[in-house]
């Protein structure tokens, strides 16, 4: 069973995601919340995965975000966000976010995100994903990261475009035929050679360096 938290302002939205989540059995929203009660209201949880809300007036979400990931037992945390949020994706990116998820994403693509997220993969909305890619290019050398890409290896380099997928590592084993351990460290070998980029940079690089074939949407970047 995956267990949830929602971290939103709104008690709509809050109780829109509850809502959705709850049909999907083999997860669990086991708390939700507006901003000033976050941390210790996830942290008391258990949570595997937290949707937080990018931007709250009660709460700063980058901040929760830095608190829930230098927590012990940190959780797998991923944004939700509007269009006029995204001065906000970039330095989400930077601490840690393992996603971005617009607040009016497709119900069957939410629980597949969920999913994806609680398996160690990445998701990246459509409508932000330029945004993202914008953003982080803006800010991390372009040339840098393409430099990097052409270093790699043509296994590293098929790693990174399933990374772009926004694939988890059980996944991508599955995909490539490979051992989960092998898996495990080809992706450690492409995020060190990409500089020690987390796995959603990784998958912004990918995409921009042209690797990702497969766009399927919430589940991965476009």
């Amino acid at each position: 069973m995956i267990r949830v938290a929602v971290v939103d302002d709104e008690a709509l939205v809050r109780s829109g995601l509850r809502l959705i989540l709850g049909t999907a059995p083999d997860i669990e929203v086991v708390a939700d919340c507006s901003g000033g009660t976050a941390v210790e209201t996830v942290l008391g949880s258990d949570a595997d995965v937290v949707l937080l809300d990018i931007r709250m007036p009660d709460a700063d979400g980058l901040t929760v975000l830095g608190q829930l990931r230098a927590a012990p037992r940190s959780p797998v945390v991923a944004m939700l966000t509007t269009f006029d949020a995204q001065e906000y994706l970039t330095a989400a990116l930077r601490a840690g976010a393992a996603g971005f998820l617009l607040k009016d994403t497709d119900p069957e693509q939410l629980v597949r995100a969920v999913r994806t997220l609680a398996q160690g993969g990445s998701v990246l909305d459509p409508g932000v994903t330029g945004a993202v890619i914008g953003g982080y290019l803006a800010a991390e050398a372009e040339a840098t990261a393409a430099s990097a890409v052409d270093a790699l290896t043509p296994r590293e380099r098929e790693v990174l475009a399933l990374l772009g997928e926004g694939l988890a590592n059980p996944q991508i084993a599955e995909r490539m035929g490979l051992a989960p351990s092998t898996v495990k460290d080809h992706v450690r070998a492409v995020l060190g050679k990409l500089g020690g980029l987390n796995r959603v940079q990784a998958a912004i690089v990918a995409d921009r360096a042209g690797l990702i074939t497969s766009r399927p949407g919430a589940g991965g970047p476009r």
